[in-house]
């Protein structure tokens, strides 16, 4: 396969640049992704018999490919980042497409675990290759346009499954084998018509732990503390509380879905305006308020109106992520770019190894304790970001460094 350096791509034609295979993959991952979300629950009741202890063990196997991410330091060393995204797309699809030819519980796990270690080795890749193949310049608003074409591509799988499901008698093999089969096709044309791009700077091929870089990694701790709450007991709260039903709650998916590819660009915008202090502290200032609100849901008996407003501004808010992903861009050496994204994979995911087990014991007894809990999360955030510089750059990685120089390693 040809290799070619970033500078040197102008010459190419528009549909081989670099940018446009940033948004084939954005496409391409959630056909797989989203419809494996969307009928895993069904599946695992109507055809394997789960039950609740079931589902939680296949959830803690899902994660732990992400606790696990630094392994992508190690492949590095012997495939390049672009084959090892494309080839862990590529396992995502084909893992997929074979989901429903594994009806037991041990076959489930096993056929999760391979689309698990698919899934978050190519999110570790694309979030390195998004940052050396963006400009800083550019990087807010297309990382924008980037969440966009994600969110329209699960858009269409959901319209897809909710008009086609029972009108044409679908099986679940049908399904998963369609859209595993669509994302491994995707991965196999990437890697076979696009050349191996050159980034400018070659990637330090060992784990990167900097001092310098720490704001960040405690950020991308709490941010991952904050998801886990949300992915668990959000859409769990919808149905627990105000029973929605399948077709209802694929609905809220949409409107999401919907806002998001309408917000998702104006978010870059943003960033690229007010910076990326200004727009993680609305964030975080945001999730306290909607996470107190979720549990005045619990505690005071508000309405399913407001349940369904904030989960859809939950949604958006947790959009504006993407300027973690920037302040990183500008602060990083370009050489630590692939491993530090390895290494913050894995800090976002510690929380994913106990976080949902204790919380969903506090469930039990107060879910109104657990928003309450999630708040507290979203305002550790809040102060963190508090120390981000208006204008972030390696050397002012903090506002700490006028007062307490932290060294560069």
């Amino acid at each position: 396969m040809k290799r070619i350096n970033l500078g040197d791509t102008r010459h190419l034609p528009w549909w081989r640049q670099p940018i446009v295979l940033l948004f084939l993959m954005a496409a391409g991952m959630p056909v797989a992704f989203s419809t494996w979300l969307a009928l895993l629950n069904n599946f695992v009741i109507e055809v394997a018999a789960f039950d609740g202890a079931d589902i939680g063990l296949l959830h803690t196997v899902r994660e732990i490919p992400g606790f696990l991410a630094v392994g992508v330091i190690f492949l590095i060393i012997f495939i390049r980042e672009q084959i090892l995204g494309l080839l862990s797309l590529a396992l995502l699809g084909a893992a997929t497409a074979v989901t429903a030819w594994f009806p037991t519980l041990g076959g489930i796990m096993m056929i999760t675990l391979l689309s698990s270690i698919g899934f978050h080795y190519y999110e570790t890749v694309n979030q390195s290759l998004q940052l050396q193949w963006l400009d800083k310049k550019h990087a807010p608003k297309v990382l924008g346009w980037l969440t966009a074409m994600g969110s329209a591509a699960t858009l269409v799988v959901y319209v897809a499954l909710i008009m086609t499901w029972e009108t044409f008698g679908l099986s679940f093999n049908k399904v998963f084998l369609l859209s595993g089969g669509a994302t491994l096709i995707i991965a196999v044309v990437a890697l076979l018509a696009y050349p191996q791009f050159e980034s400018a700077t070659p990637q330090v091929k060992r784990m990167v732990l900097k001092k310098r870089y720490w704001l960040y990694y405690a950020l991308q701790f709490m941010a991952g503390a904050r998801r886990q709450i949300f992915v668990v007991f959000a859409g769990f709260m919808m149905v627990e509380k105000f029973g929605f039903d399948v077709h209802e709650l694929t609905s809220l998916y949409l409107i999401n879905l919907v806002a998001n590819m309408l917000f998702g660009p104006l978010i870059g915008g943003v960033v690229s305006r007010f910076g990326e202090q200004r727009t993680l502290l609305f964030e975080y200032f945001g999730l306290v308020v909607v996470f107190l609100a979720y549990g005045g849901i619990y505690y005071f008996g508000w309405g399913v109106m407001l349940a369904m407003v904030l989960y859809v501004v939950d949604h958006l808010l947790f959009s504006m992520a993407l300027a973690l992903k920037t302040y990183f861009q500008k602060i990083a050496d370009p050489e630590d770019i692939a491993p530090t994204a390895a290494v913050a994979f894995t800090i976002n995911h510690i929380a994913a190894v106990f976080l949902p087990v204790l919380l969903g014991i506090m469930w039990l007894h107060s879910p109104e304790a657990v928003f309450a809990a999630a708040a507290a999360m979203a305002m550790v955030s809040f102060l963190l970001a508090l120390l981000i510089p208006r204008h972030p750059y390696k050397g002012n990685e903090t506002r700490l460094q006028s007062v307490v120089p932290i060294p560069a390693e």
